[in-house]
This record gives C-alpha cells, sequence and structure tokens, in this order.
C-alpha cells in the first residue's frame, strides 16, 4: 500500500511540467548533463522533480535556500542513481546546507565527514552523511567542486556515494549488489586499490585518488566515486578493473559518454 501511494504522488509531482529556469542552472552548471542523450536528460530531469519535492531541505546559518542551490545539489546526487533501478534513497530525508565551512563536535559521532584538518579537536567540516539522518553540504564547495569537475573533487557525489553505501546497513564501501559474483570481484578489486593507495599514501608516493581515500573502505568508495563521474578518461585509463567494477554498480558509463561527445564535435 506505501508503493502505491509513493507512486501515485510521483505521478502528481510529474504532471508539473520541469521548470525553464531549472533546466537553465543545470545546463549551466552540471558538465555531464551534456553528455546525456534525450532519455538520460528526462530520466534526470524527473529525477530531479521528484528529489526536490520529496526531501526535507533546510538552509543553515542564514542561508537562504534558492532554487539554484537545490537543482545542482539534487542533479548531482541523483546523477548517481540515473541508471539504478531501485528507490536508492529512501534512507534520505533530509539536505541540511551550510553557506560556508562548519566545525564538528570535538567528539564526532556516527557519521562520515569531508575534512580540511587532522582530528583534533573540532575540525573543519565540508560534509556529513549521517546514517540514519540527513545529509549535510556546504554550500561554497559545493559550487567550486561543480564549476572544477577537472579537480576531481565532488561533495555531493561524495556524501550520497555514503548514502548509497549505508542502504545495506553498514558503512563499509561496499553498497549493494546484485550477484554472489559481482560482490567478489568487488571485494578483490576494490580491496586490492584500496590497499594499493594505503601503501602509496605511508611512503608518501604520489596517488592518482585523494589521499583521503586511504581513511578507510567507506571513504575509499566516495573518492573513487568522485573521479568516477568528474575525471571518467582518466579514472578509466589508469585504473581500469576498479572503473569497471564500478561501472557495473552504477550501469553508467561516463568515460564512454565523455569520448563519445567529444567525436561528436
Amino acid at each position: 500500500m506505501w508503493h502505491w501511494f509513493r507512486d501515485y504522488r510521483r505521478k502528481k509531482i510529474l504532471t508539473v511540467p520541469f521548470p525553464s529556469e531549472w533546466e537553465w542552472h543545470i545546463q549551466k552548471n552540471i558538465q555531464y548533463y551534456q553528455y546525456l542523450n534525450d532519455l538520460e536528460k528526462k530520466r534526470l530531469r524527473d529525477l530531479i522533480q521528484i528529489f526536490i519535492a520529496e526531501k526535507s531541505w533546510l538552509g543553515c546559518n542564514g542561508l537562504e535556500l534558492t532554487d539554484e542551490i537545490r537543482v545542482i545539489i539534487a542533479a548531482q546526487a541523483c546523477l548517481l542513481i540515473l541508471a539504478l533501478p531501485k528507490d536508492y534513497y529512501r534512507n534520505i530525508k533530509s539536505i541540511y546546507v551550510y553557506p560556508t565551512t562548519i566545525l564538528s563536535p570535538e567528539e564526532p559521532i556516527g557519521f562520515f565527514e569531508v575534512s580540511t584538518g587532522p582530528a583534533l579537536g573540532p575540525m573543519p567540516i565540508l560534509g556529513e552523511a549521517h546514517h540514519r539522518g540527513p545529509v549535510i553540504l556546504v554550500w561554497d564547495a559545493v559550487k567550486s567542486d561543480t564549476r572544477h569537475p577537472e579537480r576531481g573533487h565532488n561533495l555531493v557525489y561524495h556524501e550520497f556515494a555514503h548514502k548509497l553505501d549505508m542502504l545495506d546497513g553498514s558503512a563499509d564501501g561496499t553498497p549493494p549488489l546484485t550477484t554472489p559474483e559481482e560482490y567478489q570481484r568487488w571485494i578483490e578489486i576494490c580491496t586490492e586499490e584500496y590497499l594499493g593507495l594505503c601503501d602509496k599514501v605511508k611512503h608518501n608516493k604520489s596517488t592518482f585518488f585523494d589521499s583521503y581515500g586511504a581513511t578507510n573502505e567507506a571513504e575509499f568508495f566516495s573518492v573513487v566515486t568522485e573521479v568516477f563521474f568528474s575525471k571518467p578518461e582518466q579514472m578509466k585509463l589508469h585504473h581500469p578493473k576498479l572503473y569497471q567494477v564500478l561501472q557495473n554498480f552504477y550501469r553508467q558509463d561516463p568515460a564512454q559518454k565523455v569520448f563519445s561527445r567529444q567525436q561528436s564535435n
């Protein structure tokens, strides 16, 4: 019965035409949008409308939430689930948006965070994904990442990847997969790549992925998700096996989309 009401409500949401202003915000800010075909763009717009309508949004520390803020966050969050068949954001009720960097409590509990300093006392925080709570984002960091995908960092991808990871009840760097073979392949490749990153960080060697991914397996999954959607061609070149397992999970091939777009230009 709950599913019937949910589907009925979503059909009503989608009877409203997608606002032209929202489309403008997407085209202006979301580079990945240009790589999608018409059906994928329509699917993404539908997901954005539903996502914005169903989630509770709160502007914090005086931030006035605008359509631009909601649409840019929703668009990037929904890109992750564009080809996934289930209601993968069912564990998200609220999104809190702060204008700029915030400080964590001295003893943080139950969440994963993107920090800008060592874990000593209160830390500057750009984002948090709580297991049974909200996603927290800092707007100026979201804006900067959106404008510079070439850096390979994306706060929205990072925090919403955490929520995908948490769907099976634990944040362990392994989101819900479909078959035992897929789990085996995931564990084999991701363990190898994670330990390789940890070793390079330990010995102060240069790394393709941000060293923050060596914090734990959950952070590794979120960090590589950022790169998968932001710098897919480079990731496919340097880490083809890891790219393949992410491609299988997300059911998208962003490197091929970028290549096809470049060939058509």
